[in-house]
């Protein structure tokens, strides 16, 4: 049975979180490209193959959406989600390629229920993807909001 994560309670710190993969085709890296990062070692193989990366990658941008989406079908569907301040931090340490299988997980840093807002708390999280070799190819260290469990009726 796969553990939900609806409230703040049910984060753990410590805890890793496997999301899953996916995987990457060159349709889908040059859709997203062409679309919102039109560089030319997105969207051009020719281009790309002259690049310094030697032929077409994934857009970061495009990596965190693959990434995204992997979490929400994993933690935050069906959660008590209030949305996230922001991203301390994103890193491409590798480009991501067509024909890659990309496999995300995420690992727990911090759970702290809010001081001001009682019905809440944030959860820090790392986030790591992985290519089908192991390689990390990106990690972002985010804050995301949630309601904390509501107290049990009284009898």
């Amino acid at each position: 049975m796969t553990k939900r994560y609806a409230f703040l309670e049910d984060f753990v710190v410590g805890e890793v979180i496997e999301l899953g993969s996916r995987s990457v085709t060159q349709e889908e890296i040059v859709e997203f490209a062409r679309r919102y990062d039109p560089q030319p070692f997105h969207v051009d193989e020719n281009a790309a193959k002259a690049s310094n990366f030697g032929g077409l990658i994934a857009s970061g941008w495009h990596t965190a959406s693959m990434f995204m989406r992997l979490f929400v079908d994993r933690v935050l569907a069906g959660g008590a989600t209030l949305g996230s301040p922001g991203i301390d931090e994103i890193r491409w340490p590798k480009p991501v390629r067509p024909g890659d299988v990309l496999t995300a997980r995420v690992a727990v840093l911090d759970v702290v229920p809010s001081r001001s807002k009682p019905d809440r708390g944030h959860v820090r999280i790392r986030y790591e993807v992985f290519n089908q070799a192991g390689e990390m190819v990106m990690t972002m260290v985010g804050v995301s909001i949630y309601r904390r469990r509501p107290a049990p009726e009284p009898a």
